[in-house]
């Protein structure tokens, strides 16, 4: 293959951003050890700020955009890949230092490569993608500080999102009462059918200005930030946890130490994008196991081809997708 298609954004000298599709050759990627054929990406808030120009997500112009890429190795200067070997890949500075995963070609370092686990295949991988790894890891490090089912319900924030709606059916499937905090409530029917036991409407939420509100969750997944995140703080049980994974409602953080000192709540800080190797493939091993989400294909996901990119970021940047996009990169 000697040009392929790729979606590659660029930025003029007056700094407007324009993106779409163009051939593409295996010479212009960014370097690498492995080359990898891509079969399906994924579409994230911040492949959308990217696409769009509405973000400053790229550190350097043009690039190929996509965090995410799922295929088969077609090289590899690695020793630990053969061309064949089904991987993935997810963060590791693609569609921000490095050519990204919306091209039929992806070359990466061998460090950010994950061999496929048993029980995923490149489309359910990024059905899952930088979404569902977040809320996995997220997952994985409540459990780790000692969150269970028993402390009180979990509340997810931002629940029609990826990796709000990923989080609510893992942590359900895994015993958890999960109440679903979202800004469309006409979603109800879908976050019930992820697995929450309750559906909250962000427009009537009573955040309250004490140092300690009345102590109502067991722990929490948030993907808000602002000033719902410093709610949670002052709402969190003893000895709760609180995932922070987002920041799509602010930046900004008020709150005080009187619930981390007085009630042992936990605030941990979830960031994908360079996950250690190691951790990185745990986490994919979960995925493909106690924490795949059930109906995760029929409920979450739907598949567009790279023409489909630009409706689908105004979608995603006016806050009306549901769930996750899958990229079919060969349609």
């Amino acid at each position: 293959m000697t040009g392929f298609r790729a979606f590659r954004i660029h930025r003029d000298e007056a700094g407007t951003i324009r993106a779409g599709i163009e051939t593409a050759t295996l010479d212009e990627l960014s370097p690498g050890d492995v080359v990898i054929r891509g079969r399906y990406s994924g579409v994230n808030y911040k492949d959308a700020l990217a696409g769009t120009g509405r973000g400053r997500i790229l550190r350097r112009f043009p690039l190929i955009g996509g965090i995410d890429v799922a295929g088969e190795v077609v090289s590899s200067d690695d020793a630990g890949f053969a061309p064949g070997d089904a991987v993935v890949v997810t963060g590791c500075g693609l569609s921000e230092t490095r050519d990204g995963g919306y091209a039929e070609l992806v070359r990466v370092p061998a460090e950010c490569v994950v061999p496929l686990p048993d029980g995923l295949d490149a489309y359910a991988a990024m059905a899952l993608g930088t979404a569902g790894f977040s809320a996995a890891l997220a997952v994985m490090r409540l459990e780790e500080n000692h969150q269970t089912p028993e402390l009180g319900p979990i509340l997810v924030t931002g629940a029609t999102g990826g990796v709000g709606g990923f989080a609510v059916a893992m942590l359900a499937a895994r015993g958890y009462e999960v109440h679903a905090l979202t800004g469309k409530p006409e979603s109800a029917p879908y976050l019930r059918e992820l697995g929450a036991a309750a559906v909250l409407d962000r427009h009537t939420l009573a955040l309250g200005e004490r140092p300690l509100e009345s102590a109502q969750w067991g722990g929490a997944v948030d993907t808000l930030g602002g000033a719902v995140l410093a709610w949670l703080t002052r709402s969190v049980r003893p000895y709760g946890n609180i995932a922070a994974v987002g920041l799509a409602a602010g930046t900004e953080l008020n709150t005080t130490v009187l619930p981390f000192i007085l009630r042992g709540v936990s605030l941990l800080g979830i960031h994908s994008v360079d996950c250690p190797p190691a951790l990185r493939r745990a986490v994919w091993a979960r995925m493909a196991g106690d924490l795949r989400p059930p109906k995760l294909i029929d409920s979450i996901a739907d598949t567009v081809g790279l023409e489909g990119l630009p409706a689908v970021f105004e979608r995603v940047m006016q806050g009306v997708q549901q769930g996750r996009v899958v990229v079919d990169l060969a349609r």
